[in-house]
């Protein structure tokens, strides 16, 4: 029977080195405690099997007891954690209290009446052998046992019939080991004298909780996906696993589809009648062909703009997200246009235009009114306007892209637009007079994709696609970096759009010549050092021929500015 222990013992080790592998931040801390106790009582067990004298077996009991006394409680605290109940700070503190009392009763046991009355030590065919007759101490210890057996019990239970916010499938995973551990001292007596059945069942508890932390981890996405800025913004957010069973939403997604508040966790979205025909069908038809990933929807005299992609953990791909934003105004406007007859076709061109003029003068204000909130970029997105100009002449001189002329004017019309996603962030950090602490900067970075998001929701719709697809892009991606290390994505190489690449040289140049609140500006030898030092690493490294040869008119332009 020692191999039994032994083998129970290795495989606690492998499946806590599985959790190490597997282990992130989100994580609850219970977790972490079991997947380390486990590996220490089994190779308690392990160690009594394998003893010689009753000293050796007294020392290695007080490992098993470690189990036996923290980790039925732990189980128990991870059954309220994962339950979303509360557990006052005081019982916790009680319950500590309580399964250390025991356990130095455990400690003392060998020297007084305490928890044994008795101990001996025998060996049957190989296998060491504790022989305890116990005292009162053993009797309080098996009452914490069932006090914390019932207390999970009870609250798993309660959480499966009444908690929609909690996954049943996650309760049906943390109630097996429970009860496996309760029906193990009863079945011992099936099996042979002496052999211990607790070593097997810790294992399978292991098995359990990785199943229900891989599950949790879901939740946990789409708990951190939904910041606060989208949490109380305009953009609903809906998350579905693969098989479009319910994993969550945001407020504003409720208020957009009422019939969402009545959808269970785990519940298949084609249980809800209200939801068949829109959401349900919008995740069918982005099943079979990922370019229905973006859908104009009627809800009354509401439109919306659904954009469908993938629920990520991680890397890896965990389900689906759909995103709603009402885009009423913007649709109705252009429903507007649509109607207008032929007769009228020359009369409507001139007003098209008008507005166009208007529109672009709106972005631009809009930049320059982003702009006027930060301290250090007065003139920015004049000067990084002048400098995609520049740059692209050269990349036209080098004939490296064959560049339309449709392409060029849209990327420098739309060089004025990369920052629209500074509006979003607190005039507290964008206006701070110094560098950037890292929480700071965390809320900074999310200007790229807030940025893409107002740009989108200004130019959906409008006639000039290419403008759309260049002038999202630049906002979106100007801070990827080509070896993967930039923001928001982390996209690398040719996976950059080249007017985001383009775009990125500009932006890196004039802050390194610019004068800022938190730093003097560069000599012209010093940020062109950095920006070669950055090719191929930051930059397009196909792109230095071309900045080489702007450089010279780089240095002309900045020179004739009086500040900057």
């Amino acid at each position: 029977m020692t191999h039994y222990y032994e083998i129970m013992f290795g495989l606690s080790v492998i499946l806590t080195i599985f959790y190490a592998l597997y282990w992130h931040k989100h994580f609850d801390a219970h977790f972490t405690l079991i997947f380390c106790f486990i590996p220490v009582t089994n190779l308690g067990y392990m160690l009594i099997a394998r003893a010689d004298t009753l000293e050796a077996a007294l020392t290695a009991n007080r490992f098993v007891y470690i189990g036996s006394c923290y980790l039925v409680l732990l189980f128990m605290l991870t059954a309220f954690s994962l339950c979303q109940i509360k557990l006052n700070r005081i019982l916790r503190l009680l319950f500590i209290s309580i399964s250390t009392g025991i356990y130095i009763c455990v400690l003392i046991g060998d020297t007084g009446k305490y928890f044994y009355k008795s101990l001996s030590f025998e060996k049957t065919d190989g296998t060491g052998r504790l022989v305890k007759e116990y005292a009162f101490g053993h009797t309080l210890f098996y009452a914490m046992l069932i006090v914390y057996f019932v207390l999970s019990i009870t609250v798993m239970i309660y959480s499966f019939f009444r908690k929609k916010n909690v996954s049943n499938k996650v309760i049906c995973l943390m109630m097996l080991p429970a009860l496996i551990s309760l029906s193990s001292y009863f079945m011992g007596k099936l099996f042979p004298a002496g052999m211990e059945l607790v070593p097997a069942t810790y294992v399978i508890a292991q098995i359990c909780y990785l199943l229900v932390i891989d599950r949790v981890c879901i939740y946990n996405v789409t708990e951190t996906c939904a910041d606060s800025l989208l949490e109380t913004g305009s953009t609903g957010i809906l998350s579905f696993d693969f098989r479009s069973s319910y994993l969550g939403c945001n407020e504003t997604a409720k208020k957009f589809f009422p019939a969402v508040a009545d959808l269970d966790i785990d519940k298949s979205v084609a249980a809800v009648p209200e939801l068949k025909d829109n959401v349900c069908k919008w995740l069918e038809d982005y099943k079979s062909d990922n370019t229905y990933d973006k859908i104009t929807y009627n809800a009354g005299d509401r439109i919306f703009s659904v954009n469908i992609g993938y629920l990520y953990d991680g890397r890896r791909r965990r389900g689906y997200q759909i995103f709603i934003t009402d885009d009423t105004q913007n649709q109705q406007y252009i429903s507007l246009i649509n109607r207008y007859n032929d007769d009228l076709r020359d009369e409507v061109a001139k007003k098209t235009a008008n507005i166009e003029a208007m529109h672009n003068k709106l972005i631009l204000g809009m930049a320059t009114m982003v702009e006027s909130r930060d301290n250090s970029t007065g003139g920015h997105i004049r000067r990084t306007s002048e400098v995609v100009r520049i740059l692209i002449e050269e990349i036209r001189s080098s004939e490296l892209y064959d560049l339309s002329d449709e392409f060029c004017n849209d990327l420098i019309k739309a060089a004025p637009m990369h920052d629209l996603g500074k509006i979003a962030v607190d005039d507290a950090i964008l206006r701070k007079p110094g560098r950037f602490t890292d929480e700071e900067y965390a809320v900074m970075k999310t200007h790229a994709a807030e940025g893409a998001r107002i740009v989108h929701s200004i130019l959906e719709g409008t006639d000039d696609e290419e403008f759309h697809i260049i002038a999202e892009n630049v906002a979106h991606y100007h801070h990827e970096r080509w070896d993967g290390s930039g923001y928001p994505v982390g996209l690398v190489g040719d996976a950059i759009p080249l007017e985001a690449r383009i775009m990125a040289i500009a932006d890196v140049y004039d802050a390194l010549v610019s004068k800022r609140v938190y730093k003097h500006s560069m000599s012209f030898s010093q940020a062109d050092a950095i920006i070669m030092e950055g090719m191929g690493k930051h930059f397009d490294k196909s792109l230095e021929p071309c900045y080489v040869s702007a450089r010279p008119k780089l240095e002309v332009y900045y020179s004739s500015l009086p500040v900057y």
